[in-house]
């Protein structure tokens, strides 16, 4: 799956509230393979949304609780966590304006209603919001930036309104300046004014939390906190916040569904220098929960999931050193503890988590095993399927991929929804089949398949492009030319702790000597049965503002693309593990030597390549990765007596 991450310059602050790019490709959907057809589509009918626009400027006026109007109010996409993906709980502005994508940010007025979103949903905003409605299309030069648009369209004095809980610190900074330079208040309201007008808005998820054993986690929650509590005396601060759902996750040695495909729970941490406290609705929490605290070796102070601020002001009021909290978590948290008072950058955890531990990089090489086998099972079954002249299209595709999955030992669901692409749907980055654009797989079009699975010891996300006819001559070089990128990607050495911007022109150079590109991010972190997209680092043309640096045992996509539109696309991605450079004649003066080692276990179909455009090294680095392939997943083929796939994997790691 791929990324675009990265925040904006402050010029583009407001910007940000438009469109919060991830880090990872566009949001692939908050929804199961099960319920993928009865999702809304951009096929759908709009929605009227006349009452709730006038519900909601009634608010405007006097809100809850202030003794002030607005002229405006922002909503954006995000949760109280910031994260990625959201519950349905959370989903406030697809209620306000009817448009459902993954990215926009939603400004109502007095007498307007504003949607701000990108390139990439145009089409489906145009069809899903009503008349009451204006697109903003966002990232086309015309189109002013939320900040410029209320400078430009409201008068001096105007107060424009803001959930504390739903922006970050790091918005909210630039924002809070460059409103207040125009004699604007950015206000924070504390109670959403969507959630006052939305009557059957779903509940916040109650779901039940898991419990991991150190023999999947590597560390006891005791030695994870030993080690923060480190980093927090060298900082000189007496109180790190957590918001980061994965975070709270890792560190608590547990697991949750609070939100599809990632594996967490909504809930706070904060540490101190003799106490944690955990802050969560408690209904959530296993009977055993005091059995697996104790076998981590730690006390936890439990408290409901909004007591965090009454916990954190005492601490802020009592303590005389600073508070650690992430410029990422939301102002809400932020504005709690005194300028002077706090420290200002990512958590310890963030990179403590990005860093796996002997036991978790054992898991996840496991689990790309596992899943390898399950995505072979799938395209041997595809290809004589399609042979046989059955009709198979991307839904009914994507979901005999999932059975294969399920069938794979610790298998615990989906990381995202499957992108199955066939033909020109293949050139939409972000897509994911639905009913209105569900197209059959054939032998004729390119097929692209970016898939991945959450097992206990591991999570993975891998894109195979396979055509199972004959190729054009153009798509054969288009696909040989990704492939050249990533497969030079792959085996780059390169210096410790350097950025992963500093390697994004690899992947693409084969590319751009053709003038082709492609409008994503090269790489993203990858979590241990965690979310599928993980910071703080990345490749990317553009700087990971948090990014720490590569180092050994990180785990990261390898994933460059091209993308014909309307008719063909194109991505190849590994997950790959950083390693040592053992080939290295030198260590960088003593910095120290890396490279990456794929643990993706799928062969790249040799079928597309044109290879007299590769060199000599690279056809060998190809060859290499596919009889490694066949080496790992044939034995476990046979011991299940499987000769289509087998057939069928011989034949896709044969040398070329």
């Amino acid at each position: 799956m791929v990324s675009l991450s990265q925040l904006q310059l402050l010029s583009r602050a407001l910007s940000q509230l438009s469109v919060q790019w991830s880090a990872k490709l566009p949001s692939r959907g908050v929804h199961c393979l099960s319920t993928l057809c009865n999702k809304q589509s951009p096929g759908c009918d709009m929605k009227d949304t006349t009452v709730t626009l006038t519900r909601l400027r009634e608010l405007l006026k006097k809100p809850p609780g202030y003794d002030l109007s607005l002229s405006a109010y922002i909503i954006p996409s995000d949760d109280a966590h910031q994260s990625e993906y959201i519950s349905a709980h959370d989903e406030r502005r697809a209620f306000i304006s009817g448009f459902d994508g993954s990215a926009g940010t939603a400004l109502v007025t007095t007498d307007n209603a504003l949607l701000w979103t990108d390139g990439r949903y145009y089409q489906q905003a145009q069809k899903q919001l009503d008349k009451n409605w204006t697109l903003m299309k966002d990232g086309l030069p015309d189109t002013p930036t939320i900040g410029n648009w209320l400078i430009k369209n409201l008068p001096p004095g105007s107060r424009i309104g803001f959930d504390p809980r739903l922006i970050s610190h790091r918005v909210w900074k630039p924002t809070h300046k460059s409103l207040t330079g125009h004699d604007c208040e950015f206000v924070p309201i504390d109670t959403d004014l969507v959630d006052l007008v939305w009557d059957n808005q779903p509940r916040a998820p109650v779901k039940p939390v898991i419990t991991l054993p150190t023999s999947i986690t590597g560390k006891t929650i005791k030695d994870k906190v030993t080690e923060i509590r480190k980093e927090m005396a060298e900082k000189e601060t007496e109180a790190l916040v957590v918001s980061a759902l994965d975070e709270v996750a890792w560190l608590m040695n547990a697991r949750g569904s609070d939100i599809d495909y990632n594996p967490v729970f909504l809930a706070y941490l904060i540490i101190t220098k003799n106490e944690i406290y955990l802050f969560i609705d408690q209904e959530k929490l296993p009977s055993n929960f005091n059995d697996h605290l104790e076998a981590n070796e730690v006390k936890v102070n439990i408290a409901g999931y909004n007591e965090i601020s009454t916990v954190l002001k005492k601490i802020v009021l009592e303590g005389k050193e600073r508070i650690w909290i992430a410029p990422t978590s939301s102002y809400y948290l932020t504005s709690m503890v005194p300028k002077r008072k706090i420290h200002l950058e990512i958590t310890p955890i963030a990179v403590m988590k990005a860093l796996k531990n002997a036991i978790e990089a054992e898991g996840m090489v496991n689990s790309h095993i596992r899943d390898g086998v399950a995505l072979c099972k799938y395209f041997a079954w595809l290809e004589k399927a399609l042979n046989d002249g059955e009709e198979v299209d991307e839904i009914s595709g994507a979901t005999k991929l999932e059975m294969f999955r399920s069938q794979q030992e610790h298998y615990m669901g989906l990381s995202f929804t499957t992108i199955s692409a066939s033909g020109p749907n293949g050139s939409v980055i972000h897509y994911h089949p639905m009913p209105e654009t569900n197209r059959k797989i054939t032998r004729n079009e390119v097929y692209l398949c970016d898939s991945g699975g959450q097992y206990k010891d591991g999570t993975t996300d891998v894109t195979r492009t396979i055509h199972f006819g004959e190729p054009t001559e153009f798509q054969k070089i288009s696909y040989t030319r990704v492939l050249m990128g990533q497969l030079t990607l792959g085996a780059t050495i390169f210096p410790k702790k350097v950025k992963g911007q500093v390697l994004d022109t690899l992947a693409r150079k084969a590319l751009w000597d053709y003038g082709l590109d492609y409008g994503h991010g090269t790489g993203h972190g990858i979590g241990h049965f965690l979310n599928v997209h993980e910071g703080p680092m990345g490749i990317g043309i553009r700087p990971y503002p948090d990014d720490p640096g590569l180092q050994e045992n990180m785990f990261i996509s390898n994933e460059p693309g091209y993308y014909q539109v309307g008719e063909f696309g194109i991505r190849i991605e590994d997950i790959v593990q950083v390693v040592p450079a053992e080939t290295a004649s030198h260590d960088f003066s003593g910095r120290g030597a890396l490279t990456f080692k794929t643990i993706t276990m799928c062969p790249k179909q040799t079928k597309m390549v044109k290879k007299e455009l590769m060199s000599a090294e690279q056809v060998k680095l190809l060859n290499d990765y596919n009889e490694l392939v066949w080496e790992t997943l044939s034995p476990i083929l046979k011991k299940e007596n499987d000769t289509l796939t087998l057939q069928w994997l011989e034949r896709e790691c044969k040398a070329i």
